[in-house]
């Protein structure tokens, strides 16, 4: 007959006691912070949950240049076209494309046989007109006695001096033939009639060209210096006049021109505002203006689409925000600004242009105020947030990599550990 063994030995009863006890103490803890939790989220003695983080840039005024991105096209400071001034054909051509001529260089030279010829005959009709001139200048002398004394009749005496007046008439014709033919031989060698760099030729030796249609024969441009037409809108240009009347705004006189290429470069040398125009296209509704930027090493070619960042007025009381914290509809530009009662409210603001990533926004906002750059979804209606200041995002970048690296900390973890000792 077996013997039944104790269930334990006495020795191990205070253990066996305090693995209830162990037990007791996690569900009653496990017990109390859910009763903590569900207190916090909506009991009557709980805490609210806290404001939402927003990120804030507080404005203040200050002086600023507001300047314009305008596009612009590069046009020549000098630009001649050489046409053909009499009818040939062209003999040579006295000039490399592409390389820089003098003023009255030859350029072509078109055949001139026939207005030599010319010359010759308007040089023998001018001595013909001479001759004729001395026989009537001295019958009028040998006559102008006789007048006087009557020897002669009146009637001779006035053919005489027409005779002469005749004469000199066709003297002068007999030079002005000369002048002519001589003109046409010089047009036949063609010059440049500025200095500068020639394009190509629009024309080969052996072509045909013509007084009457004016051929094209090649253009010179003088680009050591270069114009830019640039076009505002005219909407744009009646809003900064009225800001301009309405004190807001002062007129940058004097104020330069910065060229953006289409990689994004800045040329380094500055362009000078020269005019605004005083008519409206009426096909486009934009105005031109003109500046004038300086080329000395050629870099720049007429004809060139450019952006122009123009400095077109000075404020001293604007505000700056970065372009992510305004909103722009149809109804206007907003932004959403922090009151004293940590809420946020949209706000109507008046733009003037921007400066680098940044508008200037003229009216609509006061000192101090507080206006949300950041965190735009985090906001509900009518729920207080908790504003931070902002910084851009390379300044944060650095600050955000350290916490990233942090080891996690796992406090659930403890309570497993000493119930295992």
């Amino acid at each position: 007959m077996d013997v039944a063994k104790p269930l334990a030995h006495p020795a191990d009863f205070p253990r066996l006691r305090a693995v209830p006890a162990l037990a007791l103490s996690a569900t009653v803890a496990t017990f109390l912070v859910a009763c903590g939790n569900a207190g916090g989220q909506g009991g009557p003695g709980g805490g609210q949950m806290p404001p939402t983080q927003v990120g804030v840039i507080t404005v203040q005024p200050a002086g600023v240049t507001i300047a314009t991105e305008l596009p612009g096209r590069l046009e020549a400071w000098r630009t001649a076209q050489v046409r053909a001034r009499v009818t040939g054909v062209v003999k040579q051509r006295l000039f490399e494309e592409g390389s820089v001529v003098k003023q009255g260089q030859s350029l072509f030279h078109i055949d001139d046989s026939a207005y030599r010829a010319a010359l010759d005959s308007a040089l023998a009709s001018q001595a013909k007109a001479e001759a004729g001139l001395a026989q009537a200048s001295a019958l009028l002398e040998r006559n102008r006695p006789l007048a006087e004394a009557r020897a002669i009749s009146q009637q001779d005496w006035v053919a005489t001096q027409a005779a002469h007046k005749q004469a000199l008439a066709d003297t002068a014709a007999a030079k002005a033939a000369v002048t002519q033919a001589r003109l046409n031989v010089d047009y036949a060698a063609v010059q440049a009639p500025i200095a500068g760099r020639i394009g190509r030729a629009l024309v080969t030796e052996g072509a045909l060209v013509s007084q009457a249609e004016a051929t094209l024969l090649a253009t010179i441009h003088q680009t050591d210096k270069l114009y830019v037409n640039i076009t505002q809108s005219a909407t744009e240009a009646l809003r900064l006049k009225r800001a301009f009347e309405s004190g807001k705004l002062q007129s940058a006189q004097g104020a330069q021109a910065r060229l953006v290429m289409d990689d994004g470069s800045e040329y380094p040398l500055p362009a000078k505002l020269l005019f605004a125009d005083l008519t409206v296209d009426p096909t486009s509704g934009q105005v031109t203006l003109r500046a004038e930027v300086p080329n000395p090493k050629g870099e720049l070619l007429p004809g060139l689409y450019v952006k122009v960042k123009v400095d077109q007025a000075k404020s001293h009381g604007a505000m700056l925000l970065p372009q992510q914290a305004v909103t722009r509809g149809a109804g206007g530009d907003t932004v959403m600004v922090v009151g004293a009662d940590h809420q946020v409210s949209p706000r109507p603001v008046q733009l003037g242009g921007t400066q680098g990533t940044q508008w200037v926004v003229l009216g609509g906002l006061k000192p101090g105020e507080q206006v949300v750059v950041d965190g735009f979804q985090k906001i509900r209606p009518k729920a207080p947030v908790a504003p931070v200041p902002w910084t851009p995002p390379g300044a944060a970048s650095g600050a955000a990599a350290a916490p990233a690296s942090a080891p996690v900390q796992a406090p659930a973890l403890a309570p497993a550990s000493a119930a295992s000792r």
